[in-house]
């Protein structure tokens, strides 16, 4: 991602065209709205607040008291016992690698060891960069660093099942928690804070789930959490503030739903040449003011495909006048360009068919700010001020 595009198309170096008028792309039954493109069917709905079931009866329960070590009890558990952390500060780095296992903190607080101890995550988020924990299948092979974080070539075996829930994870080198080469994973109502890079990152896996977590940094973080899957991620229900970024979403038709964010500079960033993402029912709060030469944008599609930009609430994006509640604009992902989305799509990235459907925003600088050379994009029945071409009555 490269922060600084969306300030040059607020300068208007990008030459835009009209929105399309489409036909209506799934309009059902009666419509309360003009414009019937506003009556997409809302069948999504907030990721259930719980852990998975547990059969007590067929699995164990591994109990760690303040001062044990975790990872001895993860490196003990078969698939499906459920290991319960109790209140203590432990510091520890700690990798999951088996399938089924339940890592559950009850008034756990982890932290960097002295040592650092080497696993699939060590230089994730650049040379030296460490996780606070791991979940990660066999065989991950990594791409070299370049920005942001290594992607994932390919996995010779994921781990599958792996629940983490209940940890406060502080202070590490890179990534509080990561997700490499796994398959079904949940991250559930953990409390991260001032990770290096990353509150949390998931790569390189499938059918990711992040719920209910609590992502913040004392001072202005980088990104809160990053979704660059192989497939499917859901980031749901998830608290985040002080981030530059607090939601890069970087998988191919992710769901990022019911996240509130705010004290950012971009409340979620769609990366170029990302497809069918479907952004719905965030609340986006006041930015950060110390934003600045950074930019401000609730929610930016920059070069993305076929993004749904839904029911949204986004107030108070401010920046000297050029804070957005919603952009869509081109990336030209030219050869100096740091984001890892560019260099890896290797030409410039077109923003088209994107919908920017019935959001709500208030005392933003600007509303919607569109300035992309792409067709297909749909702004409509969205409650808005500025500017009036798209938040007509």
């Amino acid at each position: 991602m490269k922060i600084a595009s969306v300030l040059v198309a607020f300068f208007g170096l990008a030459a835009a065209t009209p929105l399309s008028s489409p036909n209506d792309p799934a309009a059902r039954g009666s419509c309360k709205f003009k414009d019937s493109r506003c009556c997409l069917p809302d069948e999504d709905h907030p990721y259930p607040d719980g852990y998975p079931k547990f059969d007590a009866k067929k699995h164990r329960t591994i109990t760690v008291k303040a001062g044990k070590s975790i990872q001895k009890a993860i490196n003990s558990a078969a698939c499906g016992d459920r290991i319960l952390v109790e209140a203590g500060t432990y510091a520890e780095q700690l990798t999951v690698n088996t399938d089924g296992i339940q890592l559950i903190g009850n008034g756990a607080i982890l932290v960097p060891p002295k040592t650092a101890v080497k696993n699939t995550c060590s230089g994730l988020a650049g040379p030296g960069s460490e996780a606070g924990i791991c979940v990660t299948g066999s065989g991950v092979k990594l791409a070299k660093f370049i920005t942001e974080h290594r992607k994932v070539i390919s996995v010779e075996k994921t781990v599958k099942d792996v629940v983490v829930a209940g940890f406060k994870v502080q202070k590490f080198s890179g990534l509080n928690i990561a997700v490499v080469g796994a398959k079904n994973t949940r991250i559930v109502k953990n409390k991260v804070s001032d990770g290096g890079s990353y509150g949390a990152l998931t790569v390189g896996s499938y059918n990711t789930i992040v719920a209910h977590n609590q992502v913040t940094s004392t001072q202005l973080g980088f990104i809160g959490i990053c979704m660059d899957n192989f497939s499917d991620v859901l980031v749901s229900n998830n608290k985040i503030t002080n981030q530059v970024i607090a939601l890069c979403v970087q998988t191919t038709s992710a769901k990022v739903q019911y996240n509130k964010v705010s004290n950012s500079c971009y409340g979620a960033f769609v990366d170029p040449g990302v497809k069918g993402p479907k952004v719905i029912h965030n609340y986006i709060g006041p930015s950060n003011p110390n934003c600045g030469k950074i930019g401000v944008t609730g929610i930016l599609l920059d070069g993305s495909i076929n993004t749904e930009v839904r029911d949204n609430v986004i107030e108070e994006q401010k920046n000297g006048g050029f804070g957005a509640g919603v952009a869509v604009i081109d990336d030209e992902c030219k050869a100096e360009n740091d984001s890892l989305s560019c260099r890896l799509l290797g030409h410039k990235a077109i923003a088209k068919d994107n919908a920017i459907l019935r959001n709500t925003f208030r005392k933003n600088d600007y509303d919607i700010f569109v300035n992309t050379t792409g067709t297909g994009n749909v702004v409509s029945c969205n409650e808005c001020t500025l500017p009036s071409k798209y938040c007509k009555k």
